[in-house]
């Protein structure tokens, strides 16, 4: 059996040599193909902080991708025609800036993920699902009713966001953008995990009685999980936004929400790196049946199926007999 470490080398190696591989043959769709990757991945990621970890099968973590691109897309558009925001208490015409869209994202992901989270975190179970669902599709049909931003056509940005004296538009300096992110969201969610807060919640996935008889409450753990797995979705969504320079409520419905668990399913559930094994698998398989017919959702699944009876571990499960956090 293959190490899980070397897995996990392996495909975030080969995630980067591929996309340099492709700048250097002048292949812009491969390079945008591996920054989609990258992306979806890190959207992954922030969901399996507390469905693969803290054992809450959140079917509304489309609600913070889609927030994010919309918060990417707003603010670009009032910076491309110097129309403001609000105008009181302080005048804001939105920002093409992508620090000012980050920290943006992060501070109305954190709060729109508190408010969810403080409802939904009072049910278990199958209730908790519908109701994070349902908090999505709120937000769904809000985007499509909101004719300001495009409704149900979605929200064109006509300006690439900037950052320093990074040329954005430029395929490859963009992936490195969005790379740089997905090291950081792997890198962070690694040390969540094994730290005394990661170890509570991966407890209170087990039993919740025991966690609170040390004296820990599970809800503020789960909440305080639940917030940042929403920052991170939504970082990728603004990500995502930036990227097709257009943001629709497609990416606020549940359909959205159902990818990232496939992609979670498939790369590992519990798994740090299984998001984004998941993400790069989905992907190919989608470039390469996708190319032949258009039912290959039929094909993915089987797979699922598959998946689920007899490799419930993912890809890396079934490569890798060790695991590293349980």
């Amino acid at each position: 059996m293959i190490s899980e470490k070397i897995i996990n080398l392996g495909c975030i190696t080969c995630l980067l040599i591929f996309s340099l591989v492709a700048h250097y043959m002048d292949e812009p769709y491969f390079v945008t193909l591996a920054t989609r990757i990258t992306i979806f991945a890190m959207a992954a990621i922030g969901l399996n902080l507390v469905l693969g970890f803290g054992n809450l099968i959140s079917l509304g973590h489309a609600a913070f991708f889609g927030f994010g691109g919309y918060i990417s897309g707003i603010l670009a558009t009032h910076a491309f025609n110097s129309e403001p925001i609000f105008e009181w208490p302080l005048i804001f015409s939105g920002s093409s800036n992508l620090i000012v869209i980050w920290v943006l994202t992060a501070l109305l992901c954190s709060a729109l993920a508190l408010v969810i989270g403080f409802f939904c975190l009072r049910t278990t179970g199958v209730y908790f699902i519908m109701i994070t669902l349902a908090f999505a599709q709120m937000i769904y049909y809000f985007a499509i009713s909101w004719p300001s931003y495009g409704g149900e056509d979605g929200l064109s940005i006509f300006i690439r966001s900037s950052l320093f004296n990074i040329n954005t538009m430029n395929g490859m300096n963009f992936f490195l953008i969005c790379f740089f992110w997905l090291g950081l969201s792997l890198y962070l969610t690694s040390r969540i995990i094994q730290s005394p807060f990661g170890l509570a919640l991966r407890a209170s996935r087990y039993n919740l009685d025991r966690v609170k008889s040390v004296g820990i409450t599970p809800f503020r753990i789960q909440l305080l999980a639940f917030v940042i797995s929403g920052v991170i979705t939504g970082i990728a969504g603004s990500l995502y936004a930036d990227l097709n320079r257009f943001v629709s409520p497609s990416s606020l419905s549940w359909q959205m929400s159902g990818e990232l668990i496939v992609f979670i399913i498939i790369g590992g559930v519990g798994y740090i790196y299984g998001p984004l094994i998941g993400a790069i698998f989905f992907v190919t398989f989608e470039q390469i049946f996708g190319s032949y017919s258009e039912h290959w959702q039929v094909f993915l699944g089987l797979l699922i199926i598959l998946t689920i009876l007899f490799a419930r571990g993912g890809l890396i499960g079934f490569l890798s007999r060790s695991r590293d956090y349980e």
